[in-house]
């Protein structure tokens, strides 16, 4: 069994004692959670839960495509919102992520999150052959 740190200048770089993601034995990709920053300028991208969900997710595919790994590969996908009154304008944004078979998912709302932000998204995928 081997373990990968997987890193990539196409997302925000890990803010503490965390990697973007780990790949576990070439199969299996865990990723951190992604906020909606902008990797070059390390801001907060948007004000609204769409908008944030939309760098978020462009985040997580940046770290995934770092590991070997797409939104086709995800298997189970975590949602955390400042506000469960977001679900609907995160979804929709997330649905455009996940149009085919979408990966199992929890959504779970949260007291706060990193730079205070609306939402944060982790995921496990699989890694592509």
């Amino acid at each position: 069994m081997k373990r990968e740190i997987v890193t990539t200048s196409r997302a925000p770089q890990a803010i503490g004692p965390y990697s973007q993601a780990v790949r576990f034995s070439g199969a299996l990709v865990y990723t951190a959670g992604q906020i909606p920053i902008e990797p070059a300028t390390g801001q907060v991208v948007g004000t609204t839960v769409g908008e944030q969900t939309e760098q978020a997710l462009r985040n997580l595919t940046a770290v995934l495509k770092a590991a070997g790994a797409s939104p086709a590969t995800v298997v189970k996908v975590t949602v955390f919102l400042k506000n469960m009154a977001d679900f609907a304008e995160m979804n929709e944004v997330y649905g455009r992520y996940f149009p085919q078979a979408p990966p199992a998912r929890s959504a779970v709302e949260v007291a706060r999150l990193p730079k205070d932000v609306l939402v944060e998204i982790e995921c496990l995928a699989l890694v592509e052959s």
